[in-house]
């Protein structure tokens, strides 16, 4: 199943009239100005998706800071994007994916296959010379019908078994995962047991997504390859950023689950363990 698009792909299909859903995902921790950013400037026709109220529900201490939403919040966020059935639904932002892989994942999850993500990004799209357009879009809506459970999904027990049974993957920056820093959660380190694999490894200095000989490389070092019996997991922060190791693990050949509570629900819980220490993947 494809992952990725490139913007010439993307710019053929727009120039003949092919009908595609364009999902602008303009989201940084700490940095609430997605909004005004895609005004500015965002792909011809694309849907400004906000990540907090349309791709999370409330956070919580108990679930983290950005749970999984309902699925028929999901479901009704994607018929106003004007998502139908049968659309081809592109997702990008400003940052490499790190924020669009999680507009890419939920689809996913509900059991929309037809979602890629542009590769790249907006800046892949700028330096090909195509055009942007400001203003808001609001599109006809959409009628898709969307059911949970597609991708496989982690709750904190399932992660703390991954951790020793499996390959649990910790997609934070790795001075996070080290316990040396911890800007926004309860508690610094990791799940015990995990190995540090930042997302930011999966992608070149233009900040597309490496290639597949590569993705399946640097996962091999981790212990993580195509058909391996045991299972694969991600988290980070919040699970945001571990959409995209997902995606970069699909890539791959690997089918991973997400533990969408993450970090954020894991160190608000004084019951879970924290470990601080380097382990065998940590560069």
């Amino acid at each position: 199943m494809s992952v990725l698009m490139g913007p010439d792909e993307l710019h053929g299909l727009l120039t003949d009239g092919f009908p595609v859903v364009l999902l602008d995902v303009r989201w940084k921790l700490g940095a609430p100005h997605g909004l005004e950013q895609y005004r500015s400037g965002h792909l011809p026709g694309a849907v400004f998706v906000d990540l907090e109220t349309e791709l999370a529900a409330p956070a919580s201490p108990e679930e983290g800071r950005h749970p999984l939403p309902a699925i028929m919040d999901l479901e009704h966020a994607a018929r106003r994007w004007g998502v139908c059935g049968d659309s081809l639904v592109v997702a990008y932002d400003d940052n490499a994916a790190m924020s669009a892989a999680r507009a890419w994942w939920l689809l996913r999850w509900g059991g929309f296959s037809e979602v890629r993500l542009l590769d790249g990004g907006l800046g892949a799209w700028r330096r090909a010379g195509y055009p942007l357009e400001s203003g808001d879009v609001r599109p006809e809506p959409g009628d898709v019908v969307l059911r949970p459970g597609a991708m496989p999904v982690l709750d904190a027990d399932d992660a703390a078994v991954m951790a020793h049974g499996g390959v649990l993957l910790d997609a934070r920056a790795a001075e996070r995962y080290r316990g040396e820093t911890e800007p926004v959660d309860p508690r610094a380190g990791h799940i015990p047991g995990a190995l540090s694999a930042p997302t930011t490894e999966n992608l070149d200095a233009d900040g597309r997504f490496r290639p597949v000989a590569e993705l399946q490389q640097r996962f091999a070092t981790l212990g993580v390859e195509a058909g391996a019996p045991a299972g694969v997991g991600v988290y980070c922060g919040s699970g945001i950023t571990a959409a995209h190791e997902v995606a970069a693990l699909e890539l791959a050949g690997v089918r991973a689950a997400l533990y969408p509570g993450s970090w954020s629900q894991w160190s608000c819980d004084p019951e879970r363990p924290a470990a601080a220490s380097r382990r065998s993947g940590d560069h």
